[in-house]
């Protein structure tokens, strides 16, 4: 089975070493084939060297597939992880 999804990336340094760690670590909870893509680029969601080459800044739009028994669920909870800002908004900036 095949999910995408959009995402935003809204936290203010973008997908820098933290974000990245946090996205493998959910994204290897997963049993799908996790990619990203970023323009024409697409990379292992499961690869932090991969995550961190992809250069995704703040406002950058980014494609998530998952490919898998559970891509559904992956896709779901790492837009909410992306979306969310990685926990690194300010609880001033959030809307919660």
């Amino acid at each position: 089975m095949m999910s995408t999804r959009q995402v935003t990336v809204v936290n203010p340094q973008g997908f820098h070493a933290r974000p990245a760690h946090l996205f493998v670590k959910l994204a290897t909870t997963f049993q799908s084939q996790i990619e990203i893509v970023k323009g024409n680029e697409v990379v292992n969601g499961k690869s932090i060297l991969d995550l961190l080459t992809l250069g995704a800044g703040n406002g950058t739009t980014l494609t998530l597939r998952a490919n898998g028994p559970d891509a559904e669920a992956a896709v779901e909870a790492l837009a909410r992880l992306i979306e969310g800002g990685f926990g690194e908004l300010t609880a001033a900036s959030d809307p919660a």
